[in-house]
């Protein structure tokens, strides 16, 4: 696992984005994690602009306990809301990327949400290692 500046990433080597994808769905579920959206840049990009670009996928995953904690100590906060994942083809395999809970809801100054933060952070990290 590689620790960017507001998320974590991982390489999947030797499988498909559709099998990774697969595989994160059921990671985040065994969290609590719904996916509420799910963004095909690659379909989009070529619709709209007539771009080709690699497949890349934005799931907006949803822990609805975690949600509604969230925004009950913070009104405003589905802002930042849903927490994104993302898979993206790239040289070496799928690279999985998941959004840093702490770095996202760092912007929002609310002491009461920081256990929710943690244990959001924990929770997908998690998601993220156990994927392979």
């Amino acid at each position: 696992m590689n620790e960017i500046t507001y998320g974590y990433e991982k390489n999947l080597a030797d499988i498909s984005l559709n099998d990774a994808r697969k595989r994160v769905v059921e990671a985040l579920a065994a969290e609590g994690f719904g996916v509420r959206t799910e963004i095909d840049m690659k379909a989009t990009l070529k619709k709209k602009l007539d771009v080709d670009f690699r497949p890349y996928v934005i799931l907006g995953a949803c822990n609805p306990k975690l949600a509604h904690r969230a925004l009950e100590a913070e009104p405003q906060i589905g802002l930042l809301l849903p927490c994104n994942v993302v898979l993206q083809e790239g040289r070496d395999g799928v690279v999985l990327s998941i959004a840093n809970a702490r770095t996202m809801f760092g912007l929002v100054e609310n002491s009461a949400l920081d256990s929710l933060v943690n244990e959001a952070d924990e929770r997908l990290r998690r998601v993220l290692e156990s994927v392979s």
